[in-house]
């Protein structure tokens, strides 16, 4: 006679939550899943259950490199790797990354918060025009309250370097700060983003169009800051650890 599997129902709530994210979630992340629903279990048991359900999120990654000559001015490394931050729009961190479909380039420009990681501001296009990291920065300004002066740091990319962008970033109070170059590992935070992102979006995945790529990374940001748990943040989205520093404030 065979026994029943013990294990029936945490199996088919692991397998749910894997679905959902569509093979996002590691064991990590699915174990702080199933204590968000009030299932206690170790991570440890999690691992194995998915080893045996054949369940393996998906892997990693690269580069824009958007370093172009000397033109404009590169500025110090503020940073030094430290990031950690006490409170929301205290650091910022951004990156240019370049998809192909189909041989039609699309590149996508955001500037994300190191408090909870979520995507303060982005841009989308099929071209790496100055005007993918100008609009960025003006939305991503919109949104700062009086006395909020982020640290903003970026590779020593062209986009910048150049006067009017450092002109517009110091007259709204940011301070930049650059990697050094050719040093990635100076803007680890960014890179990582790109690498969850494209692991979990891009790799993998058929896209009709550059224009149906877009509308997907639109749809992967919504959910990455508003439904994608994090380890780190103790099984809370990007968003609500905002929210909850932002109310306790």
């Amino acid at each position: 006679m065979v026994k029943p599997d013990v294990c029936a129902e945490i199996k088919a709530k692991i397998k749910e939550i894997f679905h959902l994210h569509k093979g996002r979630y590691g064991y990590r992340r699915i174990t702080l899943a199933l204590r968000n629903l009030g299932m206690l279990i170790n991570r440890k048991k999690v691992q194995r259950l998915m080893r045996e359900l054949n369940l393996k999120s998906k892997v990693r990654p690269k580069r824009y490199n958007s370093y172009k000559g000397q033109e404009g001015k590169s500025v110090d490394n503020l940073l030094q790797r430290n990031f950690m931050a006490d409170k929301p729009n205290q650091k910022w961190v951004t990156d240019v990354t370049e998809f192909n479909v189909k041989g039609q380039k699309v590149y996508l420009s955001p500037l994300i918060d190191l408090f909870s990681g979520d995507v303060v501001a982005y841009s989308i296009a099929k071209s790496a025009h100055l005007s993918l990291v100008k609009d960025m920065f003006e939305d991503a300004i919109s949104k700062l309250k009086d006395g909020e002066q982020p640290i903003l740091h970026s590779d020593q990319g062209w986009q910048y370097r150049l006067p009017q962008i450092q002109k517009m970033l110091k007259n709204s109070g940011l301070k930049q700060s650059m990697s050094r170059k050719g040093n990635c590992l100076d803007n680890a935070a960014a890179e990582s983003f790109f690498a969850v992102l494209k692991t979990e979006m891009f790799h993998h995945h058929d896209f009709e169009s550059a224009d149906d790529l877009i509308m997907k990374i639109d749809e992967y940001i919504e959910y990455y800051n508003t439904m994608r748990i994090k380890v780190k943040l103790k099984g809370l989205t990007p968003i609500e650890h905002r929210n909850q520093a932002l109310m306790a404030a």
